[in-house]
Parts: C-alpha cells; structure tokens; sequence
C-alpha cells in the first residue's frame, strides 16, 4: 500500500463506538483502543464527546499568555552515561537523549498514544500484521533523510541478542528461540532469543511493516517505551554511542555532555520537522532556544534546594519527605501524575532458598499490602497485589486480597525444611529515594513474626545496578508503563533479558499471550485474571504500593503538564520571563 492512500478502518472500531454508546467501555479505554487501532486522537475524543454528551474535546497544554521564542530551561536532573538508547535503563538518561532523537509514536500525559515519526499506522484485521506509513520530509541533524530503512535497522538491532535490549520482551511475537551454544549447570542446551526471518519488511521507502506470530494490540504503546527510541541507521558505524555521535530528528542537537554534571542541549539551526503538524504536545514551532541539565544528585532534596535558590527552573522529582520543602517554594507550582510507578522486593529463583516456593509464598504471607501506602506515602499510594498490574492500568482485573497469614507461613517454612526459620538478606540501593529502604524495613518487621529475620544490606544506588538482576533478593524499583502487559512483557516473560526474577512460566507466557492479542475491552480484562493470578500464586515478589510522582517548577516555566512515566515533553514549553 503506498503512502498516500486511503486510511483503512480497522473492523472492530465501530463495535468499539457501540460499546461506548452502550457503556460497555468507559472513555479512557475507548480511547486508547480506538487509537491504537490508527483513529486520530482529535477523531476518537470527538466521538467520544458526541456519544457521551459532554463535548469533552481532546486536551491542549493551557496557556494563559501568548508563547514567547527563545530562553533558556534549566532542570536538575541526574545526568547519567548516555550511550546506546536501545538498552537504556533509566528516564532520566532518555529525557535528555529525547531532545535529539525521536520515536514512532509517543503516549501523552493523558495515557493516549499518537503518531510520532509515523504519521499513521494500521493493523490487520487479526493484529498480527502492523504497518507504519513515515512522515516525509523529516532530515536528521547530519543532513540524511530520515526513511524505512533506520525503522528496519532499529528493529532488527532491537531484536538481536548481541545488543541486549529489553525491547526484546516487548517484541517478543517478533522472536523465535534458538540454541546459544552454551549449557547450562545441568549440561541442557542454553536457549536464546532471536528476531525471526521476515518479522521486519521494508514495503517501500516510507512505509514498514511487521509480522507477529500472534496478534498483539498494544504494538503502538510498545514503540514509546525509552528504549525503543529511532537512531540513525549508521548509528553502529559510528561507535554506538549517542553522547559522542548525537545524530538525531530532533528539534535540539547536544552542545555539551559531561556525566554526573552537566547536559545543554541547543535548538537546531534549521527548522524543525514538526513545527507545523497539528498536534497537542509534538506540534508547532520550538520555543526554547536552550535546555540545560544539571546533575545535583538523585536526592529530591538538593534537588529542590536548587529549585528554591533559583539555580534551575524545575527538577525531575522529589519523594513525599520533601512536600513540605516544595510547598514552600515562592512563585512555583507542584505537578503531580497518578502512575502505576512500584518497587518489588523480589527473589531470584535461580538462587536458593528463593529456589523453593514455599520460602518464597512464606515471605509474601507475611506481608500487609495495607500498611505500606499509610506508613510510606502519607496515604497517598495505592496498595498492590503482588502481580505488578496497577488500577490505573486500562486491562486490571481485581483479584480477592491476599490476606497476611503468619501460621501458614510458618507451617511453609518447617515443610521446605526451616522449622526454627529463616535469614535471609535484601539488597537495596535506595535508588529512588529512602522510601525503598522504608518498604524493606515494614518487611522486616512484618516477617519477624513467622521466624523470619530479613537483613537489609544498605548499598549505593550504582553498586545496586550492578546487580539488580542478579543479586538473590532485592528491591528494584520499576517505572509507569500505560499497560500492565508492557510491564509483565519486559519482567517477566520466559529469557528476556529484564528478568530480574529467574521467573520462566509456559502458562504465564501463554496466558500474557493471549490477553495480549484480545481486541475487546471485557475478554481482555477477563483474561488478565489469569495473567495476574499465575504471578501472585507463583510467589515471584512481594510488590511495594503504586506511587503517585511529583515534581515543582517555577511559574514563569509554561507549558508543562506531568507524564505518568516522567518524560520530558518540552515541545510547547516556554519561558515567561
């Protein structure tokens, strides 16, 4: 299909809008399925609108004066190594990165996803078939035309095992197993994943196409994850790393990088691709001239004493100790984002005792979901359930609350061989704030009373990335994704390489399959119960609450609005000087 011809209508769109009339769906999920089934988001919150009867149109970023050019925004933020974007592993390395390249599509504030780099996209009848017409006309900052083949180049290195990206879980319906060569302790073969022959096809130059071995719906929302940011398709000949080769369509170039000080980004010389598309947040002309990046530490407290002594205009966050300080600040203004944010305190079941279910099961038992969001959020988190699927997220199934039970614990414990108990040691780097260390400190005391002693090892935020996915027990906090099938993709399928839990599950990967590929809203929803319950019942983690993020910004900074994941969307940002 060439670039310019008529858009097709997926065939479940209008059951879709009689699901809406007849209140089957509500109209966030609306939303989000009719868009990613390639309806405009103007055309989807319009219908929605008329059908509701409350003339809901689709959001802009509020702005009480006329924009102004030029400025400069300065944020602290730590300012961490920035090299390969497809294995990237924290935010804060793709917020700056995210000024220089781009990606297909992008999600909103309001958890809908847009065309990007793509300017449509459409999906087979059965969802195992999605095309991608590109925008034309888009150069990269060295001059080249931005076209399908960096889309298939980026694919097909997503998918290679070489390159050790996390895409591989979100893509794994691109993917086949294949024998490494190696063996494992009891001498079977060691089994890898790889991107199957013709899983990416170039159509023509401005239009991609991929193949899944089954269908999945959440492809669109896949391609705004930070790892799956567009580089040149020269990016490995020239060193694969983006702080030294900062070739990108972006509307900045990089001017100045040095690690754990400082990042400036300046406004390209030549106009921007998107200065005139008709889009809420990635549209019309830039306004800053500059973006500067100051590394002040991780703490929100040096943070927001930066903040507050005007060397910086807004920073990346701060946790619920520093509100007071925030709330304090002159002339700024607190954003906050409801998110399905969340740390786990998880075992590694390649490690014993974490091998054995029942130390595992013991250790959840002990736990009082209920506790942790009073105790650590002044209230203002949610509790978990131990499945890593947040309310917030559009396809959760409720289950029964796991209710503590120290008895049963116990018994658990004396089976699997520990009837005096047990000591174990937990891991934790505080790396995004004391509040991680106060959710090991709840376990531990929680756990005290089945006999179990959990030590908590205190370590530096770096010596904890060392090891995250390694170390027998540990607490790992883990970012916003719009879907808890996202999430469980990149965790916890079978040899992905975010694995942090040693977890591998036929059923679970076969029932995430198969929620995965369901179109409608309820046989989705209904599906997830099973998805949810394998993870709870299989002991992977006891989870920390879902977590609200906020951070503060100076009133003279305009356009801002808050992104459930953190990602800095400056596009229509300004400065009222």
């Amino acid at each position: 299909m060439a670039n310019n011809d008529a858009k097709r209508v997926h065939p479940y769109v209008p059951e879709l809008i009689e699901q809406l009339k007849e209140r089957k769906v509500d109209r966030r999920e609306f939303l989000r399925t009719a868009t990613l089934l390639g309806v405009s988001a103007g055309a989807a919150y319009g219908l929605a609108g008329t059908i509701l009867g409350d003339g809901i149109v689709e959001p802009t970023l509020a702005q009480d004066a006329e924009p102004k050019m030029g400025g400069v925004l300065r944020c602290s933020m730590p300012v961490q190594e920035m090299t390969d974007p497809s294995t990237f592993d924290w935010v804060e390395k793709s917020n700056i990165a995210r000024h220089i390249c781009e990606f297909l599509t992008y999600t909103g504030p309001d958890n809908v996803t847009r065309p990007y780099l793509a300017e449509r996209w459409e999906a087979s009848d059965d969802l195992t078939s999605w095309t991608f017409y590109l925008r034309q006309g888009i150069k990269w900052n060295n001059g080249d035309d931005f076209n399908a083949d960096d889309v298939v180049f980026n694919f097909t290195r997503w998918l290679d095992p070489k390159t050790g990206s996390s895409n591989q879980g979100l893509f794994s319906a691109m993917t086949e197993d294949y024998d490494t060569g190696e063996k494992d302790d009891d001498g079977n073969p060691k089994m890898g994943k790889k991107m199957r022959e013709g899983a990416v096809e170039k159509v023509d130059d401005y239009t991609v196409r991929i193949h899944m071995s089954q269908p999945v719906l959440s492809v669109p929302e896949n391609l705004y994850n930070y790892p799956t940011m567009i580089v040149h398709r020269a990016f490995e000949e020239n060193g694969s790393n983006l702080s030294q080769w900062p070739v990108g369509t972006g509307p900045y170039t990089l001017a100045e990088f040095v690690v754990g000080e400082k990042a400036v980004l300046k406004r390209r010389d030549d106009e921007y691709w998107g200065k005139d598309l008709d889009d809420p947040i990635m549209g019309g002309p830039i306004y800053l001239d500059e973006v500067h990046y100051f590394d002040h530490g991780a703490a929100s407290t040096a943070q927001i004493a930066a903040v507050a002594s005007d060397q910086v205009d807004m920073h990346y966050e701060f946790d619920m100790l520093s509100l007071p300080v925030a709330q304090s600040i002159p002339d700024a203004t607190i954003f906050e984002a409801a998110t399905a944010q969340t740390a786990v305190m998880r075992f590694n079941q390649g490690n014993k005792p974490f091998d054995d279910k029942r130390v595992r099961r013991a250790v959840q038992l002990c736990a009082d979901p209920t506790r942790y969001p009073e105790l650590v959020f002044q209230g203002r988190g949610l509790e978990s359930e131990h499945h890593h699927v947040a309310p917030i997220h559009p396809e959760y199934f409720e289950l029964p609350k796991l209710e503590r039970n120290i008895e049963e614990a116990k018994k658990l414990l004396a089976e699997a061989g520990y009837p005096d108990g047990i000591e174990l040691s937990i891991d934790c780097g505080n790396t995004n704030g004391p509040w991680q260390q106060q959710c090991c400190e709840i376990l531990k005391e929680q756990c005290a009373e089945a006999g179990i002693t959990v030590n908590i090892n205190i370590m530096p935020a770096n010596n904890y990335w060392e090891l995250w996915d390694s170390t027998p027990f540990g607490i790992t906090a883990w970012t916003h994704r719009p879907l808890g099938t996202m999430v469980l993709s990149l965790g916890y399928r079978s040899g992905v390489p975010w694995n942090e839990f040693g977890y591998a599950s036929d059923a679970f990967d076969a029932a995430l399959d198969k929620a995965e590929s369901l179109v409608d809203v309820e046989e989705r929803r209904a599906a997830m119960e099973e998805v949810e319950r394998i993870l709870q019942d299989d002991a992977v983690m006891v989870q920390a609450p879902w977590i609200p993020k906020f951070f503060v910004a100076k009133n003279r900074v305009k356009g801002l609005a808050a992104h459930p994941t953190q990602y800095h969307q400056f596009h229509r940002v300004w400065i009222d000087a």
